[in-house]
């Protein structure tokens, strides 16, 4: 990757899901900067697999203070193909797909475009549960806030 040398390299992994999709889900994303490791995550009772993909990669970028030189890891191709290769096509035809509808996840496509701007990122895809340990560790943390949530949505029934 052709590098500012000024700007900092920062390695983010992410991952998001809900069981049963739809329904409640979790995010989650492990930030590593030098020696320096941030984890962040969060819940929504009723969602998707995809908007929790999304809302993790959009958050851990949004957290970055400064731009920075970006490695993502997601085990998402539908993160990682809409914002390599997707993204051009839908926002040069106003945000619609191929077939003239709407894209799924406007709002937070948006976001996470917005979030990316500032940065230099190498969106990297991982095999999802395949044994790489940050994809793993971030499942778990995206797995916990799940699970935290569907005990809310339970709570509230």
């Amino acid at each position: 990757m052709d590098c500012d040398p000024q700007r900092p390299t920062v390695e983010i992994w992410t991952d998001g899901g809900c069981k049963p999709n739809p329904g409640p889900g979790g995010w989650a994303a492990i930030l590593r900067f030098g020696r320096h490791e941030r984890e962040i995550s969060g819940a929504d009772p009723a969602t998707t697999n995809n908007r929790m993909e999304l809302t993790a990669a959009a958050s851990a970028l949004e957290s970055l203070t400064r731009p920075c030189l970006v490695a993502l890891h997601t085990d998402s191709e539908y993160v990682r193909n809409g914002i390599t290769r997707w993204q051009t096509g839908w926002v040069r035809r106003n945000w619609r797909n191929a077939s003239g509808d709407p894209v799924a996840n406007m709002d937070l496509w948006r976001r996470l475009l917005d979030a990316a701007a500032p940065h230099q990122i190498e969106w990297r895809w991982v095999r999802g549960h395949a044994g790489d340990v940050m994809n793993e560790r971030a499942d778990r943390l995206a797995t916990l806030a799940r699970d935290q949530a569907a005990g809310v949505a339970r709570a509230k029934v």
